[in-house]
């Protein structure tokens, strides 16, 4: 686009598919995640990751699963938590390529051979996501309890993370899901970024899209941090509707003009 060339990027910072350089992995939140996620791939068990919208919860569990070497590991990704317990069972019996049986004794029976399988005579550790965790059903949840159950307990086969916004933590510690709650072994909220943080992922971002350069004003920068109140993803869509502003205004800088400008337009407040 023009205003990219405006700019001299060479993409629009803060992407929303942010990977690689263009991730943004040093704030204290992130850390945390990162460390707890290494540590249930050594050592697998049950991970909690919630946070509001748009503070990269995905994100980050994207960039530490690409990270896992393969074919050492199995990423299993799901998204679509609207559904029936069976069916979320299916799904991953689908993603692992055993058997996906109707009932659901033998369903979980499949499952837990062809884990066994990946783990001992495949010497892979696989590694499931369910993303949107605040939408699973409590009759999931409690049977996701006795699912983890590996012979007898004695073994922990499978690194699972819940991903979801803060309603999912409350639903995990209430009494129903006191069995669940009990194999909980990480459990990481992501926050807004504060002020620092912020301005450190701002820069981060500019200078992984080939900026060097100051390109918004100290009045500006505070304006879109007010305004999307630390959440990088309401950040990223205000500071791309800020470039495009000043680019129609001829101005190859952001000022807290080009700034208002961008949120009239987007109806931010």
């Amino acid at each position: 686009m023009s205003e990219k060339r405006t700019f001299g990027l060479t993409a629009f910072p803060l992407p929303k598919n942010a990977e690689g350089k263009t991730y943004f992995a040093q704030s204290p939140g992130h850390g945390r995640f990162a460390t707890a996620f290494r540590q249930l791939v050594e050592d697998p068990g049950l991970g909690v990751l919630t946070g509001d919208a748009g503070v990269g919860k995905t994100v980050a569990m994207r960039n530490s699963c690409n990270a896992l070497t393969r074919p050492d590991h199995l990423v299993i990704y799901l998204c679509h938590t609207n559904i029936s317990s069976l069916d979320l069972y299916r799904s991953i019996a689908h993603e692992l390529g055993v058997t996906v049986a109707h009932r659901r004794g033998d369903l979980w029976r499949n499952i837990k051979k062809g884990l066994v399988e990946l783990v001992d005579d495949k010497n892979i550790s696989p590694v499931v996501v369910i993303d949107e965790a605040q939408n699973l059903s409590d009759d999931f949840l409690i049977d996701l309890a006795a699912f983890l159950n590996f012979a007898f307990d004695s073994r922990d086969l499978l690194t699972l993370w819940l991903v979801g916004l803060p309603p999912l933590t409350r639903k995990l510690h209430t009494h129903q899901h006191a069995a669940l709650a009990t194999r909980i072994a990480a459990e990481i909220r992501l926050d807004p970024l504060e002020r620092e943080a912020f301005q450190a992922a701002l820069d981060h971002g500019f200078k992984a899209v080939g900026v060097s350069k100051k390109l918004l004003s100290d009045p500006a920068t505070e304006m879109l941090y007010r305004s999307s109140r630390g959440v990088l993803r309401v950040a990223s869509k205000l500071l791309r509707t800020a470039l495009r502003v000043a680019h129609a205004r001829n101005q190859s800088f952001v000022d807290e003009h080009v700034m208002q400008g961008a949120l009239d337009e987007i109806g931010a407040v």
